[in-house]
């Protein structure tokens, strides 16, 4: 019988993050999943966790290692996702942890209790960089798709929707959000996507990785640039940059990712989600 949940973790020369993460989805209490870890040919001795250790592989239900040379991390990803076999995709990158040891039996449920042909079942993050929760927008609309996507460590995918629209390897820091785009938008698949939030802490958010360095965050606004054009009309997408620029969204960026200030802006846009705004 095919797993329910793929989690997928790609690395290349990760140290001793791998086995940190993998340890992390070995102590999950659902048991209907597959671990498949994707390498891109790691040359530091970090697949010894796996290949030496002692009935490592045992440890759960089934572990692959597909040791392969990729063009980045999204061509991982895309190979990871050809090597899978669930029907929910779910990326970990090394680092990252599952926040409890609940978190694949609480996003089975909601699955369960939420059945789509095409769904993306999403919750919340914990950011250890600034030691807060992240809320995800609840509901999906447009402005969210250009302001606010779940972060990607947050979501479960249909496999489906990542086999029909493999992630762009163009975009080096934005192919996730080209990605969910669309999903959102177009989606030539017979079933129209479901997004499904949950209120759930999916995982432990490492932070400050590639997107997160001076250089790629200009290039993260770049990509975001091009592919909102994309998608969206060129009024839309005026309106929101204004709407941008009203709000102070580089003033609630950077308060959102102050460790001093987060808590209580993470607190304040959590309940703002509640109360149903969604902006």
């Amino acid at each position: 019988m095919k797993p329910e949940i793929s989690v997928l973790v790609v690395c290349l020369n990760p140290g001793d993050k791998l086995k940190k993460t993998l340890d992390s989805i070995r102590l999950q209490t659902y048991r209907n999943y597959e671990v498949v870890v994707k390498d891109g040919l790691s040359t530091d001795g970090s697949l010894s966790c796996i290949k030496e250790e002692p009935d490592a592989v045992n440890k759960f239900p089934t572990l692959r290692l597909i040791e392969k040379k990729d063009s980045g991390i999204y061509d991982a990803m895309n190979q990871a996702v050809q090597e899978s076999e669930g029907k929910y995709i779910y990326f970990l990158n090394c680092g990252d942890v599952f926040y409890s040891e609940s978190v694949l039996t609480k996003i089975s449920e909601l699955i369960h209790r939420n059945p789509s042909d095409a769904g993306i079942y999403y919750g919340n993050i914990y950011e250890r960089l600034t030691g807060r929760e992240v809320a995800s927008n609840p509901r999906m609309d447009d402005f969210g798709c250009y302001r606010n996507v779940p972060c990607h460590q947050a979501c479960f995918y249909d496999r489906k929707l990542l086999i029909a629209h493999p992630f762009e390897t163009r975009y080096r820091v934005r192919a996730d959000y080209e990605q969910f785009l669309w999903c959102f938008y177009t989606n030539e698949l017979p079933e129209k996507a479901a997004f499904v939030y949950g209120d759930i802490l999916i995982a432990d958010y490492e932070g400050g990785g590639f997107s997160e360095t001076k250089r790629n965050k200009k290039l993260s606004s770049d990509e975001h640039k091009e592919i909102v054009r994309k998608y969206m009309p060129a009024g839309k997408v005026f309106e929101y940059r204004i709407l941008m620029w009203i709000t102070l969204a580089p003033l609630r960026t950077w308060i959102a990712g102050n460790p001093v200030t987060s808590g209580f802006y993470n607190k304040l846009k959590k309940l703002y989600y509640e109360k149903g705004a969604g902006r």
